[in-house]
């Protein structure tokens, strides 16, 4: 028989969040989405308002929630630089203070808890590809600092709420992911291609575009997260999640040219601060735990982000 679970999503207007919450909802769960809409968009989940099992609530997760549920997934965060440094001090208080309140009520109510961690914590990697045993090489004082160290002091909560309070947790660091709701303005570089090559515009690579980055379908990334939170208690992760299929900065605009069949140019603009030179994970453990591997590659899911974007324009 089918478990019908009531689950609380932060972030669920979000990009990930809206993806998690359709999963869920037709799945049969009752789902409560939290979004303070600073990034999240309410077109994002517009359809899923006339389900009997979905309820949104609009809510900061820097202040304590209380409601009933059997599961948390923690996704509430603006993870692209240019919403997260907009105001770092609410980035790293969504992290820190988000995290502590939704830990506070997992403890409360016995609920199994997800973080959505990031594969920022390795910072501007000295080790390729990323393993989850590597500690990371981040810059605490830079401009990134407020979410790469917000979400690094994250996973030392739900390790430590584990280990004092015996919570039920489960960690993924998660990978450059892309498809569907992103925000058309969000300054990540599959969006920002994209829109500018829909648009005729150049095509603005920052660096010589020799940077590399690993692409996942929202789809896989969503079923990775799910097949964790399905895992017995003593997986706890961190567990990294994403494709480990690297392109540089280069190839991915020329791939975007070449599906829009667009006349952009490409432009060369300076490298911002602490920006990663490469990006690629390791998903071994993903792949020996979870039995999960990302399926879509990289112009298929470009072609559907593309529809997507084309339908927004």
């Amino acid at each position: 028989m089918h478990l019908r679970k009531r689950v609380l999503v932060t972030g669920g207007a979000g990009f990930l969040g809206s993806h998690l919450c359709r999963r869920l909802v037709s799945a049969g769960h009752d789902v409560i989405c939290a979004d303070n809409f600073f990034t999240g968009i309410k077109d994002n989940i517009v359809e899923l308002l006339e389900q009997p099992n979905f309820e949104l609530l609009r809510h900061d997760v820097t202040f304590p929630l209380y409601v009933e549920v059997d599961e948390i997934y923690n996704l509430a965060c603006p993870a692209s630089p240019i919403h997260y440094q907009h105001d770092p001090v609410q980035t790293t208080k969504t992290s820190v203070h988000g995290a502590i309140n939704m830990l506070g009520l997992a403890k409360r109510t016995g609920a199994k808890i997800f973080q959505a961690s990031t594969s920022e914590v390795y910072g501007d990697p000295q080790v390729h590809p990323q393993h989850e045993g590597y500690w990371g090489h981040v810059n605490p004082i830079g401009d990134r600092s407020c979410y790469d160290e917000g979400k690094r002091c994250a996973e030392t909560l739900f390790f430590d709420y584990h280990r004092q309070h015996s919570l039920r947790i489960k960690v993924a660091r998660i990978f450059n992911t892309y498809g569907p709701n992103m925000h058309p303005n969000d300054g990540r570089v599959v969006s920002n291609f994209i829109m500018q090559a829909l648009r005729g515009e150049p095509i603005t690579i920052f660096g010589n575009g020799s940077q590399t980055r690993s692409f996942c379908y929202v789809d896989d990334l969503i079923e990775g997260i799910l097949r964790l939170m399905d895992t017995g208690d003593d997986i706890t992760g961190p567990i990294n999640l994403g494709n480990p299929n690297e392109f540089t900065i280069r190839e991915l605009a020329e791939k975007v040219i070449a599906l829009t069949g667009s006349k952009s140019s490409l432009v060369l603009c300076p490298l911002p601060n602490d920006d990663p030179l490469q990006r690629q994970p390791n998903i071994d453990l993903a792949k020996s735990t979870l039995d999960w591997a990302p399926t879509i590659e990289l112009d298929e899911g470009l072609r559907r982000a593309i529809q997507y974007f084309e339908g927004m324009l």
